[in-house]
């Protein structure tokens, strides 16, 4: 088969000798930029349900809610691999105690084989990092802190009042990578804000932060939020969806071929938005894109090339 990019599920099966699952976990957690440390309402794009679609109550027990699912999950698919994924709002929000005995909880799991916590850049101590480490090291289970970024552009992160800078996304990675645990990206392509320069920009500033590995999301716009008022009252302009492929084009050009990649675009329930995907399905959008890879044998990094990846 053609190399067109590294999916993160092809590195899981390489590393662990068979396909793993995510288990979402949801627990009692907001965000700075939620609760008035920075700011109120949180990201213009985030609705208050976070992006815990899919998962159980946050007052469910831990343990309840990860053997259920592994349950659900290992029949669905005879799966017999997992990583515990603390999926919503900013799980390192919390002090560093409580984040520690959280990732025990998972940890005593014996198909648990990594852990990943969806956080932002600027809510990691070196606190949280050692009782992280010390999790890896007693069971040898990885751990992954999935932050967002969204955008390299710190012009942009202000419009989407996203209450960090690019800076303290930098200075999180190489924390996290001092400690010999794993950086994430959470990035969104077709951003109103941004220019194919500015995507461009993305890829080589994650490859400097030489994070594990990126999660890319199409710009969908959620009710009840100040980007769905934006949008309603005319203020923005959204791609087109080909614009968007091109940037996810242009984002995995340059983007450092041993990055995996989770995925090229997300979803939320469709009752949820007023705009997502174009009015397709995420499958059909990636098939359009993958297909559109093989017919010009496009592969990651290839604009990379002159400067020795």
């Amino acid at each position: 088969m053609i190399f067109m990019y590294y999916k993160y599920s092809d590195y899981l099966k390489e590393k662990y000798g068979e396909k793993v699952y995510k288990l979402p976990i949801n627990i009692p957690v907001t965000c700075p930029n939620r609760d008035g440390t920075k700011g109120y309402g949180g990201c213009i794009f985030c609705s208050q349900a976070g992006a815990g679609f899919e998962t159980f109550s946050p007052i469910t027990p831990i343990e309840i809610q990860v053997s259920s699912n592994m349950e659900y999950i290992g029949k669905k698919y005879n799966a017999k691999k997992f990583i515990g994924y603390f999926q919503n709002y900013s799980n390192t929000y919390l002090p560093a105690e409580v984040f520690y005995n959280n990732l025990l909880k998972v940890s005593k799991f014996d198909n648990i084989v990594e852990i990943a916590v969806s956080t932002r850049p600027d809510c990691i101590t070196r606190e949280h990092l050692l009782y992280a480490k010390k999790i890896k090291d007693d069971t040898g289970i990885e751990i992954m802190f999935e932050m967002g970024l969204q955008t390299a552009n710190d012009e942009a992160l202000k419009i989407l009042n996203r209450g960090h800078t690019v800076d303290d996304f930098k200075n999180s990675s190489d924390m996290i990578n001092e400690y010999g645990l794993k950086a994430g990206a959470h990035v969104i392509l077709g951003l109103f804000t941004d220019t194919k320069e500015d995507v461009k920009n993305t890829a080589l500033f994650l490859n400097e932060c030489r994070v594990s590995n990126v999660k890319c999301h199409s710009l969908y716009i959620l009710k009840n939020t100040k980007l769905a008022t934006m949008y309603e009252r005319g203020e923005i302009t959204l791609k087109t969806k080909d614009e968007f492929i091109d940037e996810v084009f242009t984002f995995l050009s340059y983007l450092n071929p041993d990055i995996p990649v989770q995925r090229l675009l997300g979803r939320a329930p469709e009752e949820e938005t007023i705009f997502e995907n174009w009015g397709h399905s995420w499958r059909k959008i990636q098939n359009e894109i993958e297909e559109k890879m093989r017919e010009t044998g496009f592969f990651q990094g290839q604009g990379l090339k002159l400067k020795n990846y």
